[in-house]
């Protein structure tokens, strides 16, 4: 009986054991299968995301967008995808016949956060340098199309830089002495100065046997365009005043105002640029001196401009900053004038300006009327009071003597009082 009962239980057991071996059997099934169809589904999923790809951010408006952004701009030469510059040129393209033949830019800062820093030759004081490959890119290649002007030592390019600044790049002829030494001058000297009426130096490259100058850009030109060039309209007299007042600023800037007198040594209406708004600037220092305060003069020889030029100085080579007082002189004469300093279509052909006009001011003065002076393309149309002022001006800078000449913080003044007027009237 008790077998029996053995056996039944240990059945019963035996039982429990299937079922449960059959239910652990069953669930592994089961988890085997949902991990297989897992499977499947995962791979369906890759299989179709391959088949499909997601569109990329932008896509091809995206593409279209950048390709469109590098397209070259018509006004920005930056713009254009960075060329491999021309090396070096021995000779600069020559330029249109058509364009100005004179060209006056130069001069005197340094904005570092311009320029990159490039290595250079130090000249006494840090300057911002550029590389050929900049400049050339700048200008487009030194190409006929950003071509501005010839100076007497090289050739004068529109450029913008990365940047989007406007700059005007003096290229020097290559291999010249006086190019040299121009390139000093205008790096070396008017580099130390700064002021709104002189025409700022950025920076300067050296490469090879080349010397580049890099100047901020002045849009309007100069004086000798606006006031003898061909089909010109003639120039207000408002804008003939503000020219003078800026360049007589500038030019007392560098007599009176620097640690050491600048002597500029080549004033003319083509070195006096114009902005749009007609503010005057003074430019091309090419030819500057720097005098010790022990020194009266300095014995230099004779460079210029010819019918600009001090009969001291051409006589005797003694340079001294009443030289520059007497070419600006010249300068106001044009001015009142509207005549060139020589030109052989006028009747002082065999003269210059200054002969012709000293004694219609000795008259303009005693009488008090400056009509046998005036440009007559003015046509009147001009405060008398004002002309009165720049005649007396022009009176005094232009004395034979270069000591009874006044200096030129004398000459600004006389531009906004009766008594500065009176004080050259009566220089001695």
């Amino acid at each position: 009986m008790a077998r029996q009962r053995w056996v039944e239980v240990k059945i019963s057991l035996l039982s429990r054991g299937v079922v449960v071996g059959i239910a652990i059997g069953g669930g592994f099934a089961v988890l085997v299968a949902l991990t297989l169809i897992w499977f499947r589904c995962k791979k369906k999923r890759r299989r179709d995301h391959e088949a499909h790809p997601a569109p990329k951010a932008g896509g091809t408006y995206g593409g279209q967008q950048q390709q469109n952004a590098s397209q070259p701009s018509d006004h920005v030469v930056t713009s254009l995808p960075p060329p491999k510059p021309p090396s070096p040129p021995q000779q600069p393209p020559p330029p249109p016949p058509f364009l100005s033949s004179s060209s006056g830019y130069d001069s005197n800062y340094s904005d570092q956060s311009v320029l990159p820093s490039s290595p250079g030759m130090a000249l006494g004081i840090y300057q911002g340098t550029f590389s050929y490959d900049e400049l050339a890119r700048a200008t487009n290649g030194f190409s006929e199309a950003n071509w501005l002007g010839k100076g007497g030592f090289g050739y004068v390019y529109r450029g913008i830089l990365r940047n989007g600044k406007e700059i005007a790049v003096k290229q020097l002829k290559a291999g010249s002495a006086q190019g040299e030494r121009e390139f000093q001058a205008e790096v070396g000297i008017i580099s130390r100065v700064y002021h709104k009426h002189l025409v700022a130096l950025v920076g300067y490259c050296i490469a090879g046997d080349q010397r580049l100058l890099v100047y901020e850009f002045v849009p309007n030109n100069n004086l000798e365009f606006h006031l003898h060039g061909k089909g010109r309209p003639p120039m207000e007299w408002s804008s003939r005043l503000k020219i003078a007042i800026g360049a007589a600023k500038g030019l007392s800037y560098l007599h009176e105002n620097c640690n050491h007198k600048i002597i500029h040594r080549d004033i003319k209406a083509a070195n006096i640029l114009i902005d749009f708004k007609f503010e005057a600037k003074v430019a091309d220092f090419g030819l500057a001196k720097i005098v010790p305060d022990t020194n009266t003069h300095v014995s230099t020889r004779v460079m210029g401009t010819f019918g600009y030029l001090a009969p001291e100085y051409t006589g005797s080579g003694k340079l001294t900053e009443k030289s520059d007082v007497y070419s600006f002189g010249v300068v106001l004469l044009e001015l009142i004038t509207g005549r060139r300093p020589v030109d052989a279509n006028n009747d002082f052909a065999d003269n210059s300006l200054v002969d012709w006009a000293r004694p219609l001011l000795t008259r303009a003065l005693e009488d008090s009327n400056s009509e046998s002076l005036v440009d007559t393309k003015l046509n009147n149309e001009y405060d008398k009071e004002e002309m009165a002022r720049m005649v007396a001006c022009a009176a005094a800078c232009v004395r034979h003597i270069a000591r009874s000449r006044p200096n030129m913080d004398q000459v600004t003044s006389s531009f906004f009082s009766l008594g500065g007027m009176g004080i050259l009237v009566f220089w001695f």
